[in-house]
């Protein structure tokens, strides 16, 4: 299944690094959100993106989104990982059953058990106002993405 732009985001309520269920729902009417589909935590190329959102967080505040990460790593991987990463976003955990949030939005990669590399931003409206689908080992261009969500506020505001 994938999802389209203007369609509606599948609502999830998933686990972070901190054992916090964070909810789609529960940013709707507040803030845009960009979830950032990743295949696992502690590989290469994960762990350059990470790093980049990372440096780029105050860019992405100042963008009124709240930045999600997911793959199907569990609750205790991500939490050692935001630790060593100095990672302060949610890292949610799409561990059991796995992927099944991440196969709503059409990135789970059921024949290697882990998610694809995207991004999606979701509106304050709840629905989907862009999407890029990246090969696994390319790092995605946050000032592309950070130009996009320029234009989701724009368009909301």
């Amino acid at each position: 299944m994938s999802i389209a732009v203007g369609s509606a985001a599948p609502d999830f309520t998933l686990r972070d690094q901190s054992q916090k269920e964070v909810k789609l729902s529960d940013f709707a009417g507040k803030k845009n959100v960009v979830l950032m589909f990743y295949p696992l935590d502690w590989s290469p190329t994960c762990t350059s993106e990470h790093a980049c959102f990372v440096n780029e967080m105050k860019a992405f505040e100042t963008l009124d989104a709240e930045v999600l990460g997911v793959s199907v790593d569990s609750v205790w991987s991500h939490k050692a990982y935001a630790e060593k990463m100095g990672i302060h976003y949610s890292l949610l955990a799409d561990f059991q059953p796995r992927g099944a949030m991440s196969d709503k939005y059409g990135v789970y990669l059921p024949e290697k058990g882990i998610t694809g590399r995207s991004i999606v931003i979701v509106n304050k409206d709840g629905k989907v106002a862009w999407i890029k689908h990246y090969d696994i080992p390319v790092v995605p261009d946050l000032k592309e993405v950070a130009a996009a969500l320029q234009q989701v506020k724009a368009a909301t505001a």
